[in-house]
């Protein structure tokens, strides 16, 4: 991940610069706050692309005498199912009619949006905890 990080990095360097001097010479707070934005997203992809790649270290794509091979076996672990993403689109609809009809259907909706959101979240969460009762 190192050279996805220092791309971004240098997305970043070219956002900021470029919000730097497009605040200076037209002092138009509306192009300017776009830019500041786009700076501040892609430093938070830069700043999570460096952090996972000094934990976990080289990837088989980053070194120049990796093979394909070296990137064989399992990725990681991919839910089978959930019900969790309809949840959640059916509470950013609610949320969304609630904008428009009440704000009493909007915190329904705000509501089932966290609750969604929460149980997508933490779904899996003790995947990896062994329980006492389970057999091993």
């Amino acid at each position: 991940m190192r050279t996805e990080s220092r791309l971004f990095t240098g997305v970043a360097v070219f956002f900021g610069a470029e919000a730097a001097l497009y605040g200076w010479w037209s002092r138009e707070p509306a192009g300017t706050a776009a830019l500041v934005l786009a700076f501040l997203m892609a430093s938070l992809v830069a700043f999570f692309l460096r952090v996972q790649y000094r934990r976990r270290g080289l990837r088989a794509q980053d070194r120049g005498e990796g093979e394909v091979v070296d990137t064989a076996g399992p990725l990681d672990f991919f839910p089978p199912r959930s019900a969790w993403p309809i949840t959640i689109a059916l509470a950013a609809v609610v949320l969304a009619l609630g904008i428009v009809f009440g704000l009493w259907l909007a915190l329904i909706g705000f509501g089932l949006l966290t609750m969604g959101v929460c149980g997508l979240v933490f779904q899996y969460a003790d995947r990896g905890v062994q329980r006492s009762g389970s057999p091993e």
